[in-house]
């Protein structure tokens, strides 16, 4: 009995477990480099030593696939004049370096207007023009938004109520259970692609499993503390290989024969 009541009122530790060692309040103070940022990395600034090339240490090289806009900073015409024999300066090249820039999540409309069509002559020849497929019919959100969406839960572990604050904020006025159900229903409309997935996955001669206990609230038929279970499964050609077959099968069926 005292065991349990020490148990339950003694002092306790407050210090993390070894699965909480990222989440740190001070992240930016220790990650930042306590020198200032050096100069761009140029494909030239290489250092010969025996037996290979080694590159200079300092910042990485943004991504060239990256879109790039441009911003040229000139001199005003005034300041053109060669200021020992008056000459006009003129253009021999340019120092350039980058800075990597985000742009903020945007929400926008878009509005889907069905033109109407009529006869001048009778009141029999009415015709609308048809609504694009959507993947859920009458649906809120559109497949850009519903992907980023599903990206971000799933993903970046970002909860639908702090995503339902994240688009308010961005004027996107949408309620979590509005999101809820919106996965609910992309689940359902991906079913055959996940079917296929799981015949991929059967047929490959190695499969990797990997289980997860979890724990499921208001499910129907069972108490929360019930132990639940999650399974993850991949076969030894990775998810990317699997993925590229299924599509293919699902644009291209294979023939069946007669």
């Amino acid at each position: 009995m005292k065991a349990f009541i020490r148990r339950l009122f003694a002092a306790k530790s407050e210090a993390r477990g070894a699965e909480q060692k990222d989440l740190f309040f001070n992240e930016a103070e220790q990650l930042a480099p306590s020198a200032p940022p050096s100069q761009e990395v140029k494909l030239e600034d290489k250092v010969t030593v025996p037996a290979h090339q080694r590159v200079k240490r300092g910042r990485k090289p943004l991504d060239p696939a990256l879109p790039r806009e441009v911003i040229r900073h000139e001199l005003p015409a005034a300041e053109r004049i060669c200021p020992h024999d008056g000459a006009e300066l003129e253009e021999i090249g340019i120092e350039a370096s980058e800075q990597l820039d985000i742009v903020p999540a945007q929400v926008r409309v878009i509005r889907h207007e069905r033109v109407k069509y009529a006869c001048p002559c009778c009141e029999r020849g009415l015709r609308v023009a048809s609504a694009p497929a959507r993947l859920i019919p009458k649906g809120l959100l559109t497949a850009s938004a519903l992907a980023w969406v599903i990206t971000s839960k799933y993903q970046d572990a970002l909860p639908l109520y702090r995503q339902a604050a994240l688009l308010g904020r961005f004027g996107g006025e949408l309620s979590r259970n509005t999101l809820a159900g919106s996965l609910v229903r992309v689940g359902a409309a991906v079913q055959p692609i996940v079917n296929l997935l799981r015949d991929t996955l059967l047929d490959a001669e190695l499969i990797h499993g990997d289980e997860t206990e979890l724990q499921v609230l208001k499910e129907p038929g069972r108490a929360a503390q019930r132990k639940s279970y999650l399974w993850a499964q991949m076969s030894g050609s990775g998810p990317t290989e699997s993925i590229r077959r299924c599509w293919r099968e699902f644009h291209h069926p294979p023939s069946v024969p007669t």
